[in-house]
């Protein structure tokens, strides 16, 4: 929160989710004079009555943390929006053969769109939540994008398709304080969610097998399993389900030819031969990498410079890697957003042309995921980023493990061409009477 929003009094409206980040949230917004609305965003229904879905006790222990602090309380269902502008995708995403975020797209369509929407129709002026992030007013008068002071809570990864409109409007209490700050402050004003556990992984998804819940919507079509050899070391039950740097669930543990018990690792995917690539040991070549693309880009503020070094986020997890913005073409720059804080909605909210950049590291980087996200910083501020459409690789030892499972991809493909050959003679030779 800039000075000037500190000073001044404003009708917030804070998106209550039943965790004890979003209701310090709305205390501290309270205590400092505003005027606080809670909303409960309600964002999937297709599991209400399963195990796994909380929605249900998340909304009671809204009601509890609103009826404490003294405030309304409104239920809003978003899940109509959510499957169409973040579920949808997800789902396209994963079919396709990425590994998307689609936390980064909820932020960007759901809680900075359609929330911020909802609630400057009920004459809020600004929007908040519990995230770990900050705002400011940068030297040029746009809008920044600030790390959290917790640097093991710090969310701005997952903020980083903000644009100047949205940042403008929005508020966040707990830039500047820590978890267990949070937790102390939940206990002194006896919140009944102070030791609530956090909610992990994909909101829809819960504690679930992720596996489980994504063959529910997307098909099955086992394939073969490589190794770097072009070896067929088994058969994966479909490319969807498995990612990058994956270890655990490729079911292939207790083969003859890894007595030293060298845990496996997912390496690669080809789509057009339904081949999954996996090595031996975590720091094989096939898994590091020093150059990536990014498509769909997005710069909150100005470009980062060609040549300059700035730290580089690949996945949420990940401590900043050193890296470059390789010069593009104008056709391929990124878009940025140079609206000043305040313009109107629909300047911000204009559709940008689709665009890529490549990035280049100083040292090799594990597991570089298409569909997750690279995200840029300058120091504590960030930059923007994009979706990480593929990763490069440089070194001969890299190179010749490349070439090999090229070639072993190209014999599936043979292979797979073949049989479909053989199929259809038989089927010319021996055609099947046509069901009615």
């Amino acid at each position: 929160m800039t000075a000037t929003q500190q000073t001044k009094r404003h009708r917030v409206v804070v998106g209550l989710s039943g965790g004890v980040d979003s209701a310090v949230t709305a205390y501290l917004l309270k205590q400092q004079g505003h005027e606080v609305v809670g909303i409960f965003m309600k964002n999937w229904e297709d599991d209400d009555d399963s195990e796994y879905c909380s929605s249900r006790q998340d909304w009671l222990d809204a009601a509890s943390v609103a009826d404490v602090i003294g405030i309304d309380l409104e239920a809003v269902n978003f899940a109509a929006d959510y499957r169409e502008r973040v579920f949808s995708l997800f789902l396209q995403a994963y079919e396709a053969g990425f590994t998307p975020n689609p936390d980064i797209l909820c932020n960007a369509e759901i809680k900075f769109k359609a929330f911020l929407d909802h609630a400057l129709a009920l004459g809020a002026e600004r929007i908040a939540t519990g995230h770990y992030a900050g705002n400011r007013i940068g030297p040029d008068g746009r809008v920044q994008l600030l790390r959290g002071a917790d640097a093991n809570k710090d969310q701005s990864y997952f903020l980083h398709r903000l644009n100047q409109y949205q940042l403008s409007r929005a508020v966040f209490p707990l830039a500047g304080i820590t978890k267990p700050e949070v937790r102390e402050i939940a206990a002194c004003i006896g919140l009944p969610n102070a030791t609530k556990k956090d909610s992990t992984g994909i909101c829809f998804i819960g504690e679930r097998p992720f596996r489980e819940f994504l063959s529910r919507y997307l098909p099955t079509k086992p394939g073969p399993m490589v190794d770097d050899r072009g070896v067929q070391v088994g058969e994966h039950v479909g490319l969807s389900f498995y990612t990058l740097g994956q270890r655990k669930g490729i079911g292939i543990g207790g083969r003859r030819d890894n007595a030293d018990g060298t845990p496996w690792f997912v390496a690669g995917k080809d789509l057009a031969s339904n081949t999954l690539i996996v090595v031996r040991g975590h720091d094989h070549p096939l898994l590091l990498t020093q150059r990536l693309a990014a498509r769909d880009v997005h710069w909150i503020g100005a470009a980062p410079e060609p040549g300059r070094p700035y730290g580089v986020k690949c996945r949420y997890r990940q401590q900043d890697a050193e890296g470059w913005v390789q010069p593009s073409s104008p056709e391929e720059g990124a878009a940025t957003d140079a609206t000043p804080a305040g313009a109107s909605a629909a300047v911000t909210g204009a559709e940008k042309p689709p665009s890529r950049i490549e990035v280049g590291f100083a040292e090799p980087q594990w597991a570089v995921t298409p569909g997750q996200s690279a995200v840029l910083y300058d120091g504590e501020v960030c930059l923007g980023g994009g979706v990480i459409a593929a990763a490069g690789l440089e070194s001969n030892t890299q190179k010749t493990a490349e070439s090999r499972v090229d070639t072993a991809i190209a014999a599936t493909k043979n292979e797979a061409k073949q049989a479909s050959d053989r199929t259809s003679l038989a089927f010319f030779m021996h055609p099947k009477p046509l069901r009615a």
